[in-house]
C-alpha cells in the first residue's frame, strides 16, 4: 500500500521560510511501525529545499506532488492551518477516488470537510488511530 503525507510546507509565510516539517517524520515513523510493509511517500524528503527552487522547477514539483498524491492508495494531508499546496494535493487525490484522511483543527472549512473521509482534530489522536487500526485502509 503506498501512503502520501500531503501537509503544510510554507503555509501562509511570505518569505522562503518552511513551517516545522517534524510531523512528517512523526506520522512516518507511527505508520511505519504498525505496518512496517507500506509505502511512505514524503514530499518534504524528496525535495528538503524545494522552498529554493527557480518557477520552472517549483511548478513541476508542485505537479509532480499532484500527481504522487493522485497515484497513492491514501493521502493523510496534515493542516494545522491554511495550506494551498496541501488543498491541491487533497484536491488530485480525491478526483482519483483516493482516500484523503485529514489531520486538522479547521474541521469545518469546506475543503476539509469536502475532500476528507475522515478528519483528526490534532496529531495525537490521529496517532492513537494508527495504534488501534487493523490496517491502513481502518483510518479511513
Amino acid at each position: 500500500m503506498r501512503v502520501f503525507i500531503a501537509g503544510v510546507m510554507q503555509g501562509s509565510n511570505q518569505a522562503e521560510g518552511i513551517a516545522d516539517q517534524g510531523y512528517r517524520e512523526e506520522i512516518t515513523r507511527a505508520l511505519l511501525a504498525r505496518w512496517p510493509d507500506l509505502e511512505v511517500i514524503d514530499p518534504f524528503a524528496l525535495h528538503p529545499a524545494s522552498v529554493e527552487y527557480d518557477d520552472l522547477l517549483a511548478k513541476e514539483t508542485l505537479f509532480g506532488m499532484m500527481e504522487l498524491a493522485r497515484g497513492s492508495d491514501l493521502v493523510i494531508a496534515f493542516a494545522p492551518n491554511a495550506s494551498m499546496g496541501t488543498a491541491l494535493e487533497m484536491y488530485a487525490a480525491h478526483q482519483a477516488g483516493v482516500p484523503v484522511v485529514t489531520i486538522s483543527p479547521m474541521g469545518h472549512n469546506w475543503v476539509v470537510r469536502s475532500l476528507s473521509q475522515r478528519v483528526f482534530t490534532d496529531l495525537e489522536s490521529f496517532l492513537q488511530a494508527i495504534r488501534s487500526a487493523e490496517t491502513p485502509d481502518g483510518l479511513v
